[in-house]
């Protein structure tokens, strides 16, 4: 007899919430920083953010992360939370009466300077800096959109920056704001343990980084520069940034043209 947990052979997958319960019950902490998620799909939550060093981090107390449902605030008994977009078209628009209100309950949390993001691919490209700029937050609030994107007065209401992870375009935005979480996260203090960590980095500086090796000394052929075996910290520091140099203008020349005019300037 077929398995009533089988379909065509394949497993059926469910999903697990334990993770959650790094978010569950947690009272917000004076001085921390924090992340809201306003989404369709809080059961998403903390996803990868729940592992490694963030998800120690977030244990720990060292940042929060707290996920709203949307649905919650959706209209009639079937919590709806979207309609056909005005002047008609294909797909599904979120509503302002129902993303506004779960934009207030949120933000009514909100202490010292808290912006609010919306995943969006007409937004802002996120780097480096706008993460550095994060982290030097109270907090920050991010809006998932789904279907086809959410009613621009929302947008314009709260003064909401929109943000992309790339030019390409997702399912929804709860992927973009766990990356953008992720990049933020790790440069608050005492989560990487290692300050130098961030310094040193790839886009740290404006530039790519240089390569890395470690043992053994040989492998498959290949060698370690001998340079990085030499115990001469200057020529060790004077060769990690000229690979960096030569990386950069080889894979990102648009990194290595901006670099040079504010180097030049």
């Amino acid at each position: 007899m077929t398995s009533p947990n089988r379909s065509h052979g394949k497993q059926r997958v469910m999903p697990t919430f334990k993770p959650r319960e790094l978010m569950q019950d947690v009272p917000d902490y004076l001085h921390v920083w924090q992340a809201h998620i306003i989404t369709l799909f809080p059961e998403l939550f903390p996803g990868v953010l729940g592992a490694s060093l963030t998800g120690r981090a977030l244990k720990e107390g060292k940042w929060q992360l707290h996920a709203h449902d949307l649905r919650k605030h959706g209209l009639t008994k079937h919590r709806n939370v979207d309609d056909t977009p005005a002047g008609g078209g294909a797909g599904m628009v979120l509503r302002a009466d129902v993303v506004g209100p779960a934009i207030e309950e949120v933000q009514s949390r909100a202490t010292g300077r808290w912006p609010i993001l919306y995943m969006s691919p007409r937004g802002r490209r996120f780097d480096q800096a706008l993460a550095r700029d994060l982290a030097t937050c109270s907090g920050v609030t991010m809006l998932c959109g789904r279907f086809e994107g959410v009613d621009e007065r929302v947008l314009e209401e709260y003064e909401v920056i929109e943000v992309s992870l790339g030019d390409f375009v997702m399912t929804g935005g709860e992927l973009a704001a766990q990356a953008m979480i992720d990049a933020t996260v790790r440069l608050l203090p005492g989560v990487l343990g290692n300050a130098e960590s961030t310094v040193e980095e790839s886009h740290s500086a404006g530039l790519l980084e240089h390569p890395q090796y470690t043992k053994p000394a040989e492998w498959q052929g290949r060698e370690i520069p001998p340079v990085l075996m030499s115990g001469n910290h200057a020529e060790i520091e004077k060769w990690r940034r000229e690979m960096s140099h030569k990386l950069t203008q080889e894979r990102r020349p648009d990194l290595w043209a901006a670099h040079k005019a504010k180097s030049d300037g």
